[in-house]
């Protein structure tokens, strides 16, 4: 699950005024009674798997709603029709946070039913598939929390969590390994890895002993030749060129890690909808 800290809370309060603008829902107002009692039920469209229900159940309650109930185990696929989450309270209330409860559960799910999609795709071998910093700003801790969800695994959070040098950084620092050894040098206790675009830039950076090497933009033939110089000393990850559609080749090469940006970039919103009902 995910704890509530204090930049989700600023995240969902933000998203709930950003609906009202500082006014308040016109059309509610208009045709409901204010002691009108009501159900929401939120029913999976498509089949996929759930996250963000804690984020959702914030929205809920922060607009007036606190009866509600979880009837689903999130880390697994769920079929249509699946009843994800029930709500009972003022229908102004349901209505007012059900926008905002369903804009983060099927963004969040979205993000977990793809990443399903892809550690499927590498079931059988031990390499893992990671998200990357391709997150949308303001949601990073929501959709790393989607990726782990989906049974990913999260690369780093922030530029402060470890050295990844990539290619600008060999260009402005002079050379792979100067930029290692400066790394090294600034703060020996960080985890460290690099980027490399050639087999013959893995020999030179290997020397350095980092925690990890990217091989970027490889082939599935050169992924392999690499995990063969390799031999176990560091971690690899495969970045760049990845599809669904080869991901499975790429994790047979014995590489430690696939990256992937379209798990947090391209996923597409899973479809739920919020059925109302009215308490006779």
């Amino acid at each position: 699950m995910i704890e509530i800290t204090s930049e989700i809370s600023q995240l969902i309060e933000m998203a709930i005024a950003e609906d009202l603008q500082g006014g308040v829902d016109i059309t509610s107002r208009a045709t409901i009674d204010p002691d009108q009692e009501g159900v929401a039920d939120y029913v999976l469209r498509s089949s996929g798997v759930i996250a963000g229900l804690p984020i959702a159940v914030e929205v809920l309650k922060r607009c007036g709603v606190t009866d509600l109930s979880i009837p689903i185990t999130c880390a697994h696929e769920n079929a249509p029709g699946t009843l994800v989450l029930q709500a009972r309270g003022k229908v102004q209330a349901l209505l007012l946070a059900e926008r905002t409860s369903l804009n983060f559960l099927t963004h969040l799910s979205g993000i977990a039913t793809l990443t399903r999609a892809w550690v499927d795709q590498v079931a059988g071998t031990n390499c893992e598939v990671r998200d990357t910093r391709k997150t949308t700003p303001g949601w990073r801790i929501l959709e790393k929390y989607a990726v782990r969800m989906g049974g990913g695994t999260n690369h780093r959070l922030s530029l402060s969590d470890a050295a990844l040098i990539k290619d600008n950084h060999i260009v402005a620092a002079g050379g792979a390994l100067k930029a290692f050894e400066m790394v090294r040098h600034q703060f020996p206790d960080a985890p460290i890895e690099i980027e490399v675009d050639t087999l013959d830039q893995l020999h030179e950076v290997l020397a350095g002993d980092p925690d990890l090497i990217m091989l970027d933009n490889m082939s599935v033939a050169q992924c392999r030749e690499a995990v063969e110089i390799v031999r176990g000393q560091t971690k690899l990850e495969a970045s760049g060129g990845l599809t669904i559609e080869n991901a499975a080749a790429y994790a047979a090469t014995g590489v430690d890690y696939i990256a992937v940006g379209a798990l947090t970039h391209s996923a597409k919103a899973l479809d739920i909808g919020l059925d109302l009902r009215m308490d006779s």
